[in-house]
């Protein structure tokens, strides 16, 4: 995949470097050139110098064959602009941009671009967003048996109840997150679009879960 960046702060470097090691194509832009020394000399992807919300700028990173978008700048402004102009005008099918205002995380999540508005996990979840396969954990209790992870869940799962996919998978739906909020499971819960998906699991049943979550239902 041909992975863009727009910022190379803390974040944006860390993410740059993290898709990289996994065999990625990365370009990062960030406005102020001495922030790709934060890159390394080992880093071996395209930097631009410019505002990732200039077009020219955006085609000098390759958006036009770009599979993925992340803007993880300090603005929620340009980050924003940036993410919907990568959508909308050129057509990547995975944006995800990082929010400050929590209030208006949930506005953008409503506009169908993924946001992360929290400072702690904020790589490992924008790799969640720009790469579908595997999960993230994000709780671990203190005996280091039972965790909590984000599953990604395939698309036939949508409309389906709650209850269906935690038989399939064996695991149960600790929450979901829904337009930004997060959201307790009942027994009539069904999954909606654009639900991100967390369940209770211990770590011999990951790859089982995460396998059939994946994958319409049955089909394991």
């Amino acid at each position: 995949m041909h992975i863009v960046i727009m910022g190379c702060g803390r974040v944006g470097s860390t993410l740059a470097h993290n898709l990289e090691s996994r065999g990625h194509s990365v370009a990062i832009i960030d406005q102020d050139a001495d922030a790709f020394r934060r890159l390394g000399p080992d880093f071996g992807g395209i930097t631009v110098t410019g505002a990732g919300f200039d077009g020219d700028v955006l085609r000098q990173a390759g958006i036009e064959r770009a599979d993925a978008f992340a803007a993880v700048s300090s603005g929620d402004n340009s980050n924003i602009i940036s993410a919907r102009l990568a959508r909308e005008t050129f057509g990547v099918s995975r944006v995800a941009a990082r929010i400050y205002d929590q209030r208006r995380a949930q506005v953008y999540e409503r506009l169908g671009i993924p946001t992360v508005a929290t400072v702690r996990w904020t790589a490992d979840r924008m790799l969640r967003h720009l790469l579908p396969e595997g999960n993230v954990e994000i709780f671990r209790d203190p005996t280091s048996t039972v965790s909590i992870v984000e599953v990604p869940v395939h698309k036939d799962w949508i409309g389906r109840p709650v209850p269906a996919l935690e038989e399939a998978t064996g695991a149960r739906v600790a929450y979901l997150i829904r337009f930004g909020i997060g959201t307790l499971p009942t027994a009539s819960s069904v999954v909606q679009e654009g639900d991100q998906v967390f369940m209770l699991v211990t770590d011999d049943m990951v790859a089982t879960v995460t396998a059939v979550a994946a994958a319409p239902e049955g089909a394991q």
